[in-house]
């Protein structure tokens, strides 16, 4: 995944509305009506948060006669997860090492040579 879209992916899940839709969808697929019911919005809000959603790659629409139904696609959501997991592992290992050098520096004799 590209920084560009990585970038996309973290802005389109910093809006609440857009977690709460995300949410609804790994529930399985809805309507954009579905999808609106909770929110105290119209549906052309609701549709453009949909939008952003689907730009981004994290729902995709198909057409089923009259509908539209949405759908969660987990491929962008596991990039993001492994961008954040990865992070997380080089973080912790410079606190690890942080941590090992305040020890050594607090308590020179106890420090291995």
């Amino acid at each position: 995944m590209t920084t560009a879209q990585l970038d996309a992916t973290f802005l389109a899940l910093a809006d609440p509305t857009r977690r709460a839709i995300i949410d609804r969808l790994a529930l399985g697929d809805a309507t954009v009506n579905e999808l609106a019911e909770p929110f105290a919005m119209t549906l052309p809000a609701v549709s453009k948060h949909l939008k952003v959603l689907e730009r981004c790659g994290l729902i995709s629409r198909s057409r089923r006669a009259q509908f539209r139904p949405c759908r969660l696609e987990t491929a962008a959501l596991d990039a993001a997860e492994s961008w954040i997991e990865e992070n997380r592992r080089l973080w912790s290992d410079r606190f690890d090492k942080l941590d090992s050098h305040l020890r050594d520096i607090q308590d020179p004799e106890e420090a291995p040579q």
